[in-house]
């Protein structure tokens, strides 16, 4: 197969797929229709004589093919792109950019109040999309450029990964601030007594806390499990339950704070990118700005 005999478009169409797993998604960002998408990957199955991507309950899978391909042509487009842009220069005040990220859900809640209307004011036609991407999938996303930057808790692996530290902080333990236990001492009987709230966009493990107990053979009482910060507040105004969080967090929910009774590990946030956003000026941008919110962001909030 000679590469003049294949349509170079059909690259980015692939390129997109395998990045968004699905085909409505994939047209979405291509600005293109989802038939359009279709017959691409038709013509490329027939190039290629492998069916590319299977549709099955977690959406549009890779074959082992289709991976083992999947980064040399994510390389290429990288670089053609590059090439197509010239010097890198990025123009925040006419950007119309999508701008995708990944932060920890303490993040968003912290930073997001801040960075938006920040863009608002210095690229005001530019789009942000905040979602999580699983901790075991961000550097893939990131390599992948399905999402541009990541704030996480430090990643085992951060091979080809660029990243500051730009938040750490302590933990405290805060309840209402007309709790029983306001003006007393939070000892770690009391803090096991109380029954807790544990905040995490994940179905299933455990937080910092828990893991910090384990080590001392201790274990708290969790009563509500939420996916996010956003009905937190109210529920611990109306309830004697109480929630492990950082300091600066509490405080700007109003809540009454008390220092965790046991040994944890500050909170360690990291920005990261990958690599190859080392030729975006529009991603070094961004992450020049989320790098000082995080920088500032625990006294803003």
């Amino acid at each position: 197969m000679k590469l003049t005999q294949i349509d170079l478009n059909l690259f980015v169409v692939f390129d997109m797929i395998y990045s968004e797993r699905n085909l409505t998604r994939a047209a979405e960002r291509l600005s293109v229709t989802q038939p359009t998408v279709s017959n691409a990957l038709a013509r490329l199955r027939r190039t290629y004589g492998d069916p590319l991507f299977v549709k099955t309950s977690q959406g549009m899978q890779p074959t082992a093919f289709a991976q083992s391909i999947a980064g040399h042509v994510s390389d290429a487009l990288r670089l053609l792109t590059t090439s197509a842009q010239g010097p890198a220069q990025f123009d925040p005040a006419h950007s119309t950019r999508v701008f995708r990220t990944s932060m920890l859900e303490l993040f968003d809640a912290m930073a997001l109040p801040v960075l938006i209307p920040t863009l608002a004011r210095l690229a005001p036609h530019v789009e942000l999309h905040s979602y999580r991407v699983s901790r075991g999938e961000l550097a893939g996303a990131l390599e992948r450029g399905a999402v541009d930057l990541a704030v996480e808790i430090p990643l085992a692996d951060t091979r080809n990964l660029i990243f500051e530290t730009i938040l750490h902080e302590s933990y405290v333990c805060a309840v209402r601030p007309d709790h029983p236990m306001v003006g007393h001492d939070m000892t770690l009987d009391r803090y096991l007594d109380l029954e807790h709230i544990h905040v995490s966009g994940r179905p299933r493990g455990v937080g910092a806390e828990d893991a910090a107990l384990r080590r001392i053979g201790k274990r708290r009482i969790i009563r509500a499990r939420l996916q996010s910060h956003l009905a937190l507040a109210d529920i611990i105004r109306q309830s004697d339950m109480a929630v492990t969080l950082t300091q600066s967090r509490a405080r700007a929910l109003g809540l009454a704070v008390f220092p965790v009774p046991f040994d944890i590990q500050p909170l360690e946030l990291r920005l990261y990118r990958h690599v190859r956003s080392d030729g975006d000026a529009a991603v070094l941008w961004l992450y020049d700005q989320i790098k000082n919110l995080g920088a500032g962001s625990a006294s803003r909030v």
